[in-house]
């Protein structure tokens, strides 16, 4: 069984090893803001209650309408188009269970010390001195939100991202989860090679009890190499079963340590694609019917997906294969859970996010973009199985192709770009810059990824303009904050409710059966995603200044505040 949690926070179950006192000042990204300063916004559309915070908000967006007259000249006809919604965000946070489905891997071990050295404000030493622990690289916890500006000096005031809504603060995050290998959380961190021997020496006492869950082990689906690893798995062969073994797991893991919710991420191995076959995964009812019949194309990701489905626990694929088949995301929609993926975008994709988005929007031309990586954790070893690598290859590749749709200017579309059903598709019919990604295994550098990138691309009367770059990057400690924030924000995801007011009630407030879930797949996490999975029929953005305004301005919609802009006419008018 899991470990049970203990205390009064419930983050951790405790062997018995005493506590180290917080002697060292706790670092700001760890801190409980949220105990000594709150936010409140002073206005007739947004109402406080013990339970929730209410908002109505006018969503303004423009709809626009393309025709050609007979001379052949194009009319764009823009109309501003308005559309009321009253938002509910329960403030109540949860206890809340977060569930890794690779526990016992490298990202699996660093959220665990990661946690507990900020739970316990554990410091150690290393050869830079001593080191306290932090949460860098959250998005929740490590970054900041314009609230808006002081009227007396003209100044731009800045909140924590995470007091703008209650969420819940991953030191009381109860973890555990399942792992093909049966290492208890100790012996795993150590063969990762992560993290500081000292912290390794002082956390080691907290995780010496926790083992992970035996879990699903399909060989077909990951690398051979990854077979010796696997003494850790759920028997048989029937996939309906491991469905229901799954499932029983979220259970007890549940009751056993009193949460309200349980929130599951996949951060296992990267599986080769599923083929996607008619009448096996292509709707709801023909996946259920292929995990009864065990068929060969589900695979371990998707039996998670479909047992947190019917759990109603949100499960988050943080892998780059196709876990959510279109029968997956059917059935998601049906029972109104909550996904969300695909792969976490940590490196060289979330600088290539930017780096391309910066040059298309300057009217420079990326002719070619060459990726090369080095890594020698097991993440690399599994990768360097062709069909896994393919996976990754997919999901790497697509990061630019909504950039290039953006601007025809510079990248010719083809004849049928118009009745292309996304921006990739758009990208894949017109011209697009050669993109290529290579990633190598070399046992040798570790957790120590090497990435580096050159930009090939054209500037006016026919000049040439190269980028290099290179980034040296600690996978796991770049990965685990976003584990954390995804989990964080998709819990934050199942307090909001939303009710659309138009017709002869708009104007007047949402009765309480008026209200709903958001759309099951969570398309707002896409700022830690590399592929991200949206709305069938939706157009993926990629641009990581894009998706962070989106979630931001999510957040400030629930408390009924306008989208953040730059528009500062305060400085630009008389």
């Amino acid at each position: 069984m899991a470990p049970v949690a203990s205390g009064p926070n419930g983050a951790f179950a405790s062997n018995g090893a005493p506590a180290q006192a917080a002697q060292a000042p706790i670092d700001p990204t760890a801190a409980r803001h949220e105990d000594k300063e709150t936010i409140r916004i002073d206005s007739p559309n947004v109402t406080y209650s013990a339970e929730d915070i209410k908002s109505r908000y006018e969503y303004n967006t423009t709809h626009v309408q393309k025709s050609t007259n007979a001379q052949g000249k194009t009319e764009y006809v823009a109309k501003p188009v308005k559309s009321t919604y009253e938002f509910k965000t329960e403030t109540k946070v949860p206890k809340t269970g977060l569930m890794l489905v690779g526990w016992g891997g490298n990202n699996g071990t660093t959220i665990s010390a990661c946690i507990l050295a900020n739970k316990h404000n554990i410091t150690w030493h290393n050869k830079e001195g001593l080191q306290t622990p932090n949460y860098y690289g959250s998005l929740v916890r490590a970054s900041t939100i314009r609230l808006g500006e002081d009227p007396e000096t003209g100044k731009d005031v800045y909140v924590p991202f995470s007091n703008l809504l209650p969420t819940v603060h991953p030191n009381d995050f109860v973890v555990g989860g399942w792992d093909i290998s049966g290492h208890s959380l100790t012996d795993a961190m150590t063969r990762a090679k992560v993290l500081d021997y000292d912290l390794q020496r002082q956390v080691a006492p907290y995780m010496a009890d926790m083992k992970p869950l035996p879990s699903v082990y399909y060989p077909d689906f990951i690398a051979a190499n990854q077979g010796e690893r696997a003494d850790n798995v759920i028997p048989g062969n029937d996939k309906a079963a491991h469905v229901e073994h799954v499932r029983k797991d979220i259970r007890d893991f549940k009751q056993a340590n009193g949460l309200d919710k349980v929130i599951v991420v996949w951060t296992a191995n990267t599986e080769r694609y599923a083929e996607i076959i008619p009448g096996v995964n292509d709707t709801a009812d023909n996946l259920l019917n292929a995990v009864k019949n065990s068929h060969e194309e589900v695979s371990p990701s998707t039996i998670f997906a479909v047992a947190c489905i019917l759990e109603n626990a949100p499960y988050i694929n943080g892998a780059p294969q196709n876990t959510f088949v279109p029968g997956a995301i059917q059935l998601a929609e049906r029972h109104r859970a909550f996904i969300g993926g695909d792969d976490l975008k940590t490196g060289q994709t979330k600088v290539k996010s930017v780096i391309a988005d910066f040059l298309v929007n300057a009217g420079i031309k990326p002719l070619g973009i060459s990726s090369y990586n080095h890594l020698g954790n097991n993440d690399g070893y599994n990768l360097s199985s062709a069909r896994q690598f393919r996976s990754k290859e997919i999901s790497k590749a697509s990061v630019v192709d909504d950039m290039v749709y953006a601007n025809h200017l510079l990248y010719k579309r083809g004849a049928e770009a118009d009745k292309a059903s996304s921006a990739k598709a758009v990208a894949e019919k017109g011209e697009h810059p050669d993109h290529i990604v290579v990633i190598k295994h070399v046992p040798a550098v570790g957790d120590q990824k090497v990435a580096m990138d050159d930009y090939t691309s054209e500037l006016c009367l026919g000049g040439r303009n190269r980028l290099y770059l290179t980034n040296l990057c600690e996978d796991s400690l770049l990965a685990s904050p976003l584990l954390i924030d995804l989990a964080i924000m998709a819990e934050l995801c199942t307090r909001v409710t939303y009710s659309a007011r138009e017709g002869p009630a708009a104007d007047s407030p949402a009765k309480p059966e008026e209200f709903q879930s958001l759309y099951s797949v969570l398309s707002l996490l896409s700022y830690s995603l590399k592929a991200p999975v949206v709305k069938p029929g939706s157009d993926v953005v990629n641009s990581l200044a894009r998706q962070r305004s989106a979630v931001t301005n999510f957040m400030r919609a629930c408390v009924g505040l306008q989208p953040e802009n730059d528009l500062l006419l305060s400085q630009r008018l008389w």
